[in-house]
């Protein structure tokens, strides 16, 4: 009996110790992908993903986008659609949670990929250069290729600021993207370009460890997100912008910058972040998303019934549902 009692009493201490999505034996993943920073990926593991990213830019568009030739344009043309809905408002993380999932299942499902989306932990480069020139990420035969051509008094901006010491500016010559042209883009426009990139000095002061370390030390989301992503809210780059920044180009079009593979492994690096975050406090953060639901008024706060939208690309999804990387539908955690 006493035994008994205490099996009870353990139980109930478990279940208010636990959060909902983590004890609903509904929610368990059968399978958890685990996402891994790029240099820890073997030759052949890279391969594969450069592989996948081609494969998706060989097959034709779903959406009805103007302009979207493959499914790579899909994804890009779906940002460029919703700008203004998800960024500088509440479900910025969210979304982008939700997106990097989808388009890490196309990978998966549609171009035989059996891995996990990689990350980019740009302080590995950041934390002791002046540029990201030299990391691996960029490796023409391992990675995305390098910056793009240099194109003399190139003068980049930054949302309305005018950045110094940009190098490149023109279309890359290496790697296994340097043929590939886009469909979207520069911003909102339908074009035919090569892709582009130019590294930018500025950017990589804004993602260095400290620079991580003040964004996590954060006590709530409003304030973790902010910190964030960043420029305008903030007076100041952050980390969100320091790595779109640093690579430039195409990574610096707030619209089009999905027409960079590299997008989508800074990202999940700001989602790897997110969940570090999250993992902190797990039972208070699991819940905790605020900020406004659109950069225009009236102003209203979002909430985790706030709906996802992926246009064709996936339903639409609230934002409880990607809240814990642990249960379904996400089922993955990062390494």
């Amino acid at each position: 009996m006493l035994s008994c009692l205490l099996l009870a009493s353990l139980s109930i201490y478990v279940a208010l110790a636990t959060p909902d999505v983590a004890k609903d034996s509904s929610n368990r993943c059968r399978k958890v992908l685990v996402r891994k920073e790029w240099r820890t990926l073997s030759a052949q593991n890279k391969a594969r993903y450069i592989g996948a990213v081609k494969c998706l830019q060989a097959l034709p568009a779903r959406t009805n986008f103007t302009g979207v030739r493959t499914r790579f344009d899909d994804f890009q043309a779906l940002h460029v659609s919703l700008v203004p809905e998800i960024h500088l408002v509440g479900q910025f993380l969210p979304w982008h949670r939700r997106m990097l999932h989808v388009y890490e299942k196309a990978l998966r499902e549609e171009c035989g990929y059996t891995g996990a989306q990689p990350y980019w932990d740009w302080t590995r480069d950041a934390d002791n250069a002046t540029s990201v020139a030299d990391s691996p990420i960029f490796d023409p035969v391992f990675g995305f290729g390098g910056n793009g051509i240099d194109v003399p008094g190139y003068a980049g901006l930054f949302g309305n600021l005018s950045i110094p010491g940009w190098t490149g500016g023109g279309c890359i010559t290496d790697g296994p993207f340097a043929s590939y042209n886009l469909s979207i883009g520069p911003g909102t426009l339908v074009t035919n370009h090569c892709l582009t990139r130019a590294f930018s000095k500025l950017g990589v002061a804004f993602v260095r460890s400290a620079q991580v370390a003040n964004t996590t030390k954060q006590p709530s989301f409003e304030l973790f997100r902010i910190e964030l992503e960043g420029m305008p809210v903030t007076p100041y780059l952050k980390i969100h912008d320091g790595g779109h920044l640093a690579v430039g180009g195409e990574m610096n079009d707030e619209w089009s910058s999905p027409g960079d593979p590299v997008f989508y492994l800074h990202h999940s690096n700001l989602d790897r972040i997110w969940w570090e975050w999250q993992s902190m406090d797990l039972k208070a953060r699991l819940r905790d998303i605020s900020g406004r639901k659109s950069i225009n008024p009236p102003v209203v706060n979002v909430t985790l019934d706030f709906k996802l939208k992926m246009d064709v690309l996936a339903d639409v999804m609230p934002i409880r549902d990607v809240m814990d990387l642990r249960g379904r539908p996400m089922c993955y955690t990062y390494a």
